[in-house]
């Protein structure tokens, strides 16, 4: 413990840009530990990007197939046996509250890897990631080593934009993920969630490029707002639709799906205002759930919203697709349909919520087989109700 509170003492007195070189110098000290390095997961969650670049010439690591990867994908620790015989290599997934940033990696001499000291490096490795996600309000740097390649001005503000990838607490686990990563439009998703409540929109966006981005992040603020002034999701919708109809005139509109889940029974209240899609993998079943669609935000003036209600049940999983899914045509001109989504999410059904995103995206790819002409994304949310679920 005296070893932990050590390196504790020396991450949060760090400066911002000095979180690697901080944990470096305590975990050598403190338990002998060399070849430290810090991974993020880039913004399409296919390679991990060092930190500090330029002390891995060969470049990023791909998360699949590799050792790194393992651990980021498992969400635990992985370890195996160094070269030099003398030590292990340990591989710590970087996780807050189960939004996986990355990977922390290092050699340990093997008389120094006991069970306390592997407790202490994985406490480290996630109070390393609450450090960075604190230090991302003053640095660039945990930012700049998440891209492989120059984020689009669209993409750039969307992904501000977004609360995280993933999530998770006791009643439930979210992941998500938006493509192409590097150069989104438009479509979007949020989260909040109380003692007692989750909120959650899905966010379909129009039009391309900055425009797209400007009428989603107007959009999203509106419903923060709305959110954040205490009223249901049914007013939450109204008062966005008034504050993008005012902007707008109904020449540029957003489709959105507003949820509230109450955390103790599993009832949702819902407002269906546009094109998201939500499918619910329930035991072996995998269906589209059918809602009273209404109008999109912002299409015409003083539009009035009514709340629908359905319950989520301990083990239900939750997909919610854009139409950048869904109606995805390949080269033949084929859309994606139902039936290859509903193939996609049962396939995906040993995932953990947070991998479900990229599952499906990738059976996409594969049936698209070209570049996408439009945003897709994905959304995926575990419920486990009062019975729990796994961490991470």
């Amino acid at each position: 413990m005296t070893n932990y509170l050590a390196v504790e003492r020396a991450l949060r007195t760090a400066a911002p840009h000095a979180l690697v070189d901080a944990v470096r110098a305590a975990l050598a000290e403190h338990y002998g530990a060399t070849d430290i390095e810090l991974l993020m997961a880039d913004y399409s969650l296919t390679v991990l990007q060092p930190v500090d670049a330029p002390q891995r010439p060969a470049g990023p690591l791909p998360v699949a197939g590799s050792p790194e990867g393992r651990a980021f994908d498992s969400q635990k620790l992985y370890e195996r046996p160094a070269p030099d015989g003398d030590s292990v290599a340990l591989y710590l997934p970087v996780t807050v509250r189960g939004d996986r940033l990355g990977i922390l990696t290092m050699r340990l001499p093997r008389l120094r890897r006991t069970t306390g000291a592997v407790q202490d490096l994985t406490r480290i490795a996630e109070l390393l990631g609450h450090e960075v996600i604190v230090a991302e309000r003053d640095t660039d740097l945990y930012l700049r080593a998440r891209r492989v390649s120059r984020l689009t001005l669209a993409a750039e503000m969307q992904w501000q934009l977004l609360p995280g990838r993933a999530c998770s607490r006791r009643e439930y686990a979210i992941g998500a993920q938006l493509e192409p990563a590097y150069a989104i439009h438009g479509d979007n998703f949020d989260w909040s969630t109380t003692a007692d409540t989750l909120t959650l929109t899905v966010t379909n966006g129009m039009g391309e490029g900055i425009e797209a981005s400007l009428l989603t992040n107007l959009a999203v603020n509106a419903l923060r707002n709305a959110r954040r002034a205490g009223i249901g999701i049914a007013d939450q919708a109204a008062l966005a639709d008034q504050a993008l109809y005012a902007q707008y005139r109904g020449a540029s509109y957003v489709s959105t799906l507003l949820l509230t889940f109450e955390l103790a029974t599993g009832n949702v209240q819902v407002v269906d205002a546009g094109s998201p899609q939500l499918w619910r993998r329930r035991g072996k079943t995998v269906e589209r759930v059918d809602l009273e669609a209404q109008l999109p935000l912002g299409m015409f003036d003083e539009t009035e919203y009514t709340v629908q209600e359905f319950e989520v049940l301990p083990g239900d999983r939750l997909v919610f697709v854009s139409d950048g899914v869904y109606a995805a045509g390949n080269r033949a001109g084929e859309a994606y349909g139902e039936r290859a989504l509903a193939r996609a999410i049962q396939a995906a059904g040993l995932l953990h919520a947070a991998s479900v995103p990229r599952a499906v995206l990738q059976a996409l790819a594969e049936h698209r087989d070209a570049e996408p002409e439009d945003d897709a994304l994905v959304v995926c949310l575990d419920w486990f109700g009062d019975k729990g679920g796994p961490e991470g």
